[in-house]
């Protein structure tokens, strides 16, 4: 039946990032995020490891002052958990992240809250719990495509935005995967597993408003079954994983 936008969830999710992740696709997440929830959609996006580092932009967008000390608390509780495990922090950013271009955690970090937009956060969830509220939501999850993956589905949500730097090709069976490359090399490479190319606004071609705008729209053609990802097309689904038992930094 048909229902409005409004009525949409949508788990926003970066794979694998490179040095265009916060130049390219990660902002057109971000705008069409900003879309979705004029609309009066709900929006999450997570991963505490992802934005520990640049905290301090998110918690003035926190919608009063219980949401952002939640937001400190999740952080307080992922330092003390990497302390306990006498964790090296220097795993984050992975080889594969270095390879693509990025230098340390604090730029990976301003280029994941990117596709979070310009919303204020309205709530902030443990993994798996549902939203209570509408809008923009963090939820404080483990880092990892496949881990991460599976949380906005175990929050109810309908449909997840990935956006693959150094490429993620599986998608999630239970909910439709939409892929964006952040850069065009990416997006030639794997033409029949990136469904929308943000490297066109690296080459000027685009601007991070067109894109975002041409995300949006696939969205709700996903939701509305208008149309299929590539992942769903193929049938290239991973197996959900909840938890990853080893230290993540």
């Amino acid at each position: 039946d048909p229902g409005p936008a409004s009525a949409l969830g949508g788990g926003m999710q970066r794979g694998g990032s490179d040095a265009f992740s916060g130049v390219t696709a990660n902002p057109a997440v971000g705008y069409a995020s900003d879309l979705l929830v004029r609309c009066g959609a709900t929006v999450m996006f997570s991963e505490v490891t992802e934005v520990r580092d640049a905290i301090h932009l998110l918690t003035p967008r926190a919608i009063n002052e219980a949401v952002g000390k939640r937001l400190l608390d999740e952080m307080a509780w992922y330092d003390n958990y990497l302390d306990m495990g006498k964790t090296d922090r220097s795993a984050n950013p992975s080889p594969g992240n270095k390879k693509g271009g990025l230098a340390n955690v604090v730029e990976k970090a301003l280029g994941s809250i990117a596709k979070s937009g310009k919303s204020a956060i309205v709530e902030v969830l443990s993994p798996g719990q549902r939203p209570t509220k509408r809008g923009l939501i963090y939820a404080a999850t483990p880092a990892s495509d496949f881990v991460c993956g599976p949380q906005p589905v175990a929050s109810g949500f309908s449909v997840r935005g990935c956006s693959p730097g150094r490429g993620a090709r599986g998608g999630g069976g239970a909910v439709p995967v939409i892929k964006m490359a952040t850069r065009t090399e990416l997006a030639n490479r794997w033409y029949d597993l990136m469904d929308i190319n943000a490297g066109t606004i690296a080459t000027g071609e685009e601007t991070i408003e067109d894109v975002g705008w041409k995300l949006f729209h696939f969205i709700l053609d996903v939701a509305s079954g208008r149309k299929k990802t590539f992942s769903d097309q193929w049938g290239l689904h991973n197996q959900l994983a909840i938890f990853n038992p080893a230290p993540v930094t």
